[in-house]
């Protein structure tokens, strides 16, 4: 890693940036009559933006004696306000950044054909989009990370209201507004972490610390036990709002199954693979490290709220009729595991929550990107149009049976470790939450299936769908990466494991200070009739323990 971050020490920054600046290059040096130019020099900025994050893969030290934080830049920015410039990512982050640049590049990519108006001005807000995504996962500190939060805002807000379906404004500004109202209360808790680290709040009459004006996450982490328990609970009720409502968690869930269904395929996508999962990755970051006591204290009714989001959001999938929506209210479901396992508040259950974010990405950004396909041939997304598809379009029926499978938690597939681990982390920390939960799985099932079953099996009876193409090889190859990735954590998941253990057991660590230090289970010694193998494998095992 060494060597990588000597040659390239602001790599974080060229990554995010070089969005941005592919953005002012079209905005300011290509003509808009000029699409096929624009559509190709942007598919090229995104490609290479994956291409540079890439190296960071192979490069993020994870050894135990190694920086949890790791790429780090560090400048002052507005000394007086105590606001710096500063960067960084541990596994968490370092994951969720190679799913934003793989998710930008294919949503790019996949928007040749479906975008056919005003591309100038779209592919410029998409690559926009791209620069704040990426900001917001890499700030260490909180005044940087509002503004890419909320730089985040305004071009998702005009890709929906420019190029999204008939509702779009009203789909627009409900997305703008859940959004915003959420960021100020995150804001109201950053300044009450803020002033508490400096010189305290007087009209509530806490002390401060006397640190010094400061927004450095990596301090907030430091002090967070030092915290009054009745300060952390409202400051977690602000960050929990802003992030439920982003997740979306139940009851705040009602503005993405509109901002969905009306936005465009690419920006479906991006909602679906990256948006949602700044929510989930805000729980992570700040509000379980920093505010500890509030987070023990309200775990139960965070979980009933998840459990809830489960149950409700697979049947409500189960009834829809359009299958953009169906599969919108899936996420719902799906997000609601990720919460489930993340307040389990155990190494497996966060552990799980982690990697279910990317499978959840992975998955869902695959099935909207083949309901767009379909939609662009026929321009309509009731599942009542279709049947008998598999025998008109055996490559589409293919690789949408891989999403299903893959989204229902099928083993060998992404979503069976995810789930899998989620459960075991629920089951531990109360077999009840596992029980609930698992009703989910049953029911995503069913509505997986069934939607499958009505779109592709049966009689090709509609004139419309009987000539129909199958996809394209550019369609193809923008669902060939996703495919690959289903099947190798379904098969393989040790590395991503691997690169987000330490980050997992320190949130543990942060909420459970005693959770590793625990004694071990004294298991009853062996009756002496046990068979002498036995009685030889409890010896060894005895002895060490006794090493």
């Amino acid at each position: 890693m060494g060597m990588y971050v000597s040659e390239f020490p602001r790599i974080l920054s060229v990554i995010t940036y070089l969005p941005l600046v592919g953005a002012l290059i079209i905005m300011f040096l290509f003509k808009k009559e000029n699409s096929r130019a624009i559509r190709t020099f942007a598919t090229v900025i995104a490609g290479l933006d994956f291409a540079l994050s890439i190296p960071l893969w192979f490069y993020f030290d994870r050894s135990a004696g190694a920086e949890l934080f790791q790429f780090q830049e560090e400048y002052s920015w507005i000394p007086s306000i105590g606001v710096k410039y500063f960067f960084g990512i541990d596994g968490i982050a370092l994951l969720l950044i190679l799913l934003t640049t793989l998710m930008g590049f294919i949503a790019v990519y996949s928007s040749f054909t479906a975008i056919s108006h005003r591309e100038k001005e779209y592919y410029i807000l998409l690559l926009m989009l791209q620069t704040g995504m990426i900001g917001t996962f890499c700030s260490l500190d909180f005044f940087l990370f509002y503004v890419f939060w909320e730089v985040m805002l305004v071009p998702m807000y005009f890709l929906i209201g420019v190029w999204g379906g008939p509702r779009k404004l009203y789909a627009a500004i409900k997305f703008f507004l859940y959004t915003l109202a959420g960021s100020v209360l995150m804001l109201l808790s950053i300044l009450g972490l803020y002033f508490f680290n400096d010189g305290g709040i007087p009209f509530l009459n806490i002390a401060g610390l006397g640190n010094g004006l400061s927004f450095d996450v990596l301090q907030y982490h430091r002090i967070g036990y030092l915290i009054p328990p009745t300060l952390q609970f409202w400051l977690f009720i602000g960050f929990f709002f802003a992030f439920a409502i982003k997740v979306p968690m139940f009851p705040f869930h009602t503005w993405l199954p509109d901002a969905h269904v009306e936005a465009p395929t690419a920006g479906s996508v991006i909602l679906a693979a990256v948006l949602l999962k700044m929510g989930t990755y805000g729980f992570v970051r700040f509000a379980l490290p920093i505010l500890p006591d509030a987070t023990r204290q309200l775990v139960t009714p965070i979980v009933v709220l998840a459990i809830i989001g489960i149950i409700y959001g697979a049947l409500v999938a189960l009834v829809q009729k359009d299958m953009k929506k169906l599969v919108a209210y899936s996420s719902v479901s799906h997000l609601g595991f990720v919460m489930l396992g993340m307040f389990a508040l155990n190494p497996m259950g966060i552990g799980g929550s982690v990697l279910q974010m990317i499978n959840h990405g992975i998955s869902t950004g695959a099935l909207f990107l083949l309901v767009g396909l379909i939609y662009e041939r026929r321009h309509t997304r009731m599942i009542a149009e279709y049947s008998g598809l598999a025998k008109q379009m055996p490559v589409y029926a293919t690789l949408f049976l891989i999403a299903t499978l893959s989204s229902i938690g099928l083993p060998a597939l992404n979503g069976f470790i995810g789930e899998f681990m989620i459960l075991l982390g629920a089951a531990n920390a109360n077999i009840v939450w596992a029980a609930f939960a698992a009703t989910g799985i049953v029911l995503g099932a069913a509505y997986m299936l069934w939607l499958y079953q009505r779109i592709f099996w049966g009689p090709l009876d509609n004139p419309a769908n009987q000539t129909l193409k199958d996809l394209n090889g550019r369609e193809i190859w923008t669902l060939l990466p996703l495919v690959a990735l289903m099947i190798w954590i379904g098969l393989y998941p040790a590395p991503f494991l691997n690169v987000i253990s330490r980050p997992v057991d320190y949130l543990v660590e942060k909420v459970h200070p005693d959770y590793f230090k625990r004694e071990q289970i004294a298991y009853p010694a062996l009756p002496s009739a046990a068979h002498p193998e036995q009685e030889h494998a409890a010896a060894r095992s005895h002895a060490e323990a006794g090493q």
